[in-house]
């Protein structure tokens, strides 16, 4: 797939400073740019290898003022990070319409409807009486049980899971291997030492623009649903468990594990390997870093938090720099111990 300087500026409404008849044929990083690519300029240490790449054209910010000479073609926009992000969507949008047709074998039970433009993969499965939108892509063996929902434009990889009764909406990515619907941790201790399951009965509801990562799994619920909410973003290997509710637009970073029936607000930021405790309520907003414990409710809104169990960030790393001198502080203890023995022995302090 080629096309021009003009037409990609045409598509990012970006301004071009340079030749804009030159073809791009494929997107590539700064500093590994060769002819035909184009490439992106947003963090400033980077600049130097807009006067080395060989990349034919480079996004910039409106307000980029070279320090250097410069042999490539510049398109100016608002903001080259988001410009370049809807660039890699348009290039992917391309590759999946390339993606078209039932391939064989694959299977749909009875009952069963597809909309149109569908791609179903080989060894791929869909259920009985299950409702799937147009221009869904199901990539090769993924399996969805029946009685399953899943709207327009949404893209299931090979291998993912979709358990009974789970509604997927619009425009959602589900990566391979990620399971949605499998069963909550729910078992009752008995008086001989046993544990009885409980069943669990709801289903899985992802809202529009919704992104699991790989090998991610999401609980369904006990009863009623297991809910992430429009424009939720799930990385790799994350556990969200049975009654669990994430508000809109919240992103959680891979190996962070969420407990039941805890309420994540909109707009929350979760770093990798952060525990959240169950049965607590997340305000919106909250930002929690890397290996953070939640182990209660958040109740004001825009909270940043870091720590095992998490408290403050700013609090946080004001102890992170005491506990870094702690070494120190002992010896000085120790000092002032032995000094003040020494003194006591001389009789200075009876």
């Amino acid at each position: 797939m080629k096309f021009t300087v003009k037409q990609i500026a045409h598509l990012l409404n970006g301004e071009v400073k340079g030749d804009e008849s030159l073809t791009i044929s494929q997107l590539a990083k700064i500093e590994e740019g060769s002819t035909g690519d184009i490439s992106f300029l947003a963090n400033e240490k980077y600049e130097p290898f807009l006067y080395t790449t060989n990349a034919t054209a480079v996004i910039v910010g409106r307000n980029f003022e070279p320090r250097k000479e410069y042999s490539t073609t510049l398109i100016l926009v608002e903001n080259p990070y988001t410009a370049f992000t809807q660039l890699l969507e348009e290039y992917q949008k391309m590759l999946d319409a390339s993606k078209k047709g039932i391939e064989q074998p694959s299977f749909v039970g009875e009952g069963t409807t597809v909309g149109e433009n569908i791609y179903q993969g080989a060894f791929s499965y869909i259920g009985k009486n299950c409702k799937i939108g147009k221009n869904v892509k199901i990539y090769p063996q993924a399996y969805i049980s029946d009685n399953v929902n899943i709207g327009d434009n949404t893209i299931i990889y090979a291998g993912v899971k979709i358990y009974a009764n789970c509604v997927i909406g619009n425009d959602c990515v589900v990566h391979s291997g990620a399971v949605i619907g499998s069963d909550g941790f729910g078992f009752a201790p008995q008086a001989d030492g046993t544990y009885k399951t409980i069943p669990q009965l709801g289903n899985v509801i992802l809202e529009d623009n919704v992104s699991i990562g790989s090998n991610s799994t999401i609980d369904c619920a006990t009863m009623g649903s297991t809910i992430l909410r429009k424009g939720v973003k799930i990385d790799n290997l994350v556990q969200i468990a049975h009654n669990v509710e994430i508000g809109e637009n919240t992103v959680i970073a891979a190996q962070t594990g969420v407990a039941g029936s805890t309420k994540i607000g909109k707009n929350c930021v979760l770093g990798g390997q952060v525990g959240v405790n169950g049965h607590i309520t997340i305000a919106d907003g909250t930002k929690a870093g890397g290996k953070a414990g939640i182990t209660k409710s958040v109740r004001k809104a825009g909270t940043a938090l870091n720590g095992n169990p998490a408290f403050d960030a700013t609090e946080y790393l004001r102890s992170m720099a005491v506990l870094r001198k702690l070494p120190a502080l002992e010896k000085q203890v120790k000092a002032l111990e032995e000094q003040l023995l020494e003194l006591n022995q001389q009789g200075v302090l009876a």
